[in-house]
């Protein structure tokens, strides 16, 4: 389900690059328009990624200098605002691009997840408190480092995840241990930065992983920017072979991760623990923006960037195809948005009740309708396209 730190192009480069049309756009196939569409998405979302990665940075940095309630409400605000612009990106892992294709790819430093919270710090079990995880072993790691958590992470297993968002989710809220019919998330008090044991290795670990979650998509906006090196290989590939990994990757996020990793399995379970934001209970958001996230890439649409996609191609292709996938779409949205918040409710009384049920209709909505029908839109490019 689911390893580094760079400079930014200028933004009026960027802005020149999204809306000037070039003098040669006219020998250009359709094709390549629609390449350089997807090219300027992936960069602008990965940089609005890192905009909001940057403004939660300066929240925890605030918040450890000087911890208090408001302070620390703050902080919780923007990493949900962080989760908005990260959450649309989903769409170009898969693709056998940079996020996730190669040994150096961030993807397990930025988003993996479920996480054993025992291996960061402090949890709850039956009313006893067990004071382990990386931040208490002092013993095993009397200095924290941006090196030493990276070199953690995942280094026992899936679960043994130590930095990206959703460590930094579970440092700020804690173990969600309210009941589901609570509507609560996490409790976590912020005198844990204060008072608590180890106080101040929880203030250093917390601002290690912001700073790393901006280190790793610096890298990835550097790469898609308009003289990223990555960039300029996606442009010279073969058209058909660029086509195809952009229609894998959302095609793989809609048959499998999304509708089946991220929403069936937690309500096969009935655990919040597998629901993707569970100490935040903003799991609802993620799969919103997992979904908008494809369609973006489908559409080639992300907020002012607009041009050649692969739904235009579709269009023209095969008629049909393209009207069924439009109708999916909706159809998966209003799904989507028909499932009770939060997500942890949702799913506690499993497939069978009312509000598991529309779950059950959502993630089948994507899996069953919505990439069924985009798939066929693939077939009708030529296009071999396997998630």
């Amino acid at each position: 389900m689911k390893n580094t730190i760079f400079a930014l192009g200028s933004l009026a480069i960027a802005g020149l690059a999204f809306t000037a049309c070039s003098n040669d756009d006219n020998s250009k196939s359709e094709k390549q328009l629609v390449m350089e569409n997807y090219a300027n998405i992936v960069y602008q979302n990965y940089k609005d990624a890192l905009t909001d990665a940057e403004e939660l940075e300066a929240a925890i940095n605030t918040f450890t200098a000087n911890p208090n309630q408001d302070s620390f409400d703050n902080a919780k605000t923007k990493w949900k605002e962080a989760r908005e612009t990260y959450g649309t990106t989903e769409a170009f892992r898969f693709a056998n691009g940079p996020i996730d294709a190669d040994d150096n790819g961030p993807e397990a430093l930025l988003n993996a997840w479920p996480l054993d919270e025992n291996f960061i710090d402090y949890v709850e079990d039956n009313g006893m408190v067990y004071n382990g995880g990386i931040i208490n072993r002092t013993d095993l790691y009397p200095t924290l480092t941006k090196e030493l958590l990276e070199t953690l992470n995942e280094s026992g297993g899936e679960k043994t995840i130590s930095v990206g968002y959703h460590a930094i989710e579970f440092l700020l809220w804690g173990q969600d241990l309210t009941a589901p019919s609570a509507f609560l998330a996490g409790q976590r008090a912020y005198t844990d930065y204060t008072t608590a044991l180890n106080a101040d290795r929880r203030k250093q670990y917390l601002n290690i992983c912001a700073d790393l979650l901006t280190d790793h998509l610096t890298y990835l906006v550097d790469l898609w920017a308009p003289s990223g090196t990555y960039r300029a290989t996606f442009l010279g590939m073969n058209e058909n072979v660029a086509l195809t990994n952009m229609y894998l990757g959302i095609a793989t996020l809609a048959a499998a991760e999304l509708p089946v990793e991220r929403m069936a399995v937690a309500l096969n379970n009935r655990d919040q623990e597998d629901e993707h934001s569970c100490f935040s209970d903003n799991t609802h958001r993620d799969i919103i923006q997992n979904l908008q996230g494809i369609v973006n890439v489908y559409h080639g649409k992300y907020r002012d960037i607009e041009g050649a996609s692969l739904a235009g191609l579709v269009k023209k292709a095969n008629p049909e195809f393209y009207n069924n996938i439009e109708a999916s779409i909706v159809n998966a949205q209003t799904k989507i948005n028909a499932m009770y918040i939060p997500f942890d409710y949702a799913i506690s009384g499993g497939a069978s009740s009312v509000e598991g049920a529309k779950v059950a209709d959502a993630w089948k909505a994507i899996k069953n309708d919505f990439s069924v029908n985009l798939l066929s839109g693939s077939s009708a490019l030529g296009l071999a396209v396997n998630p």
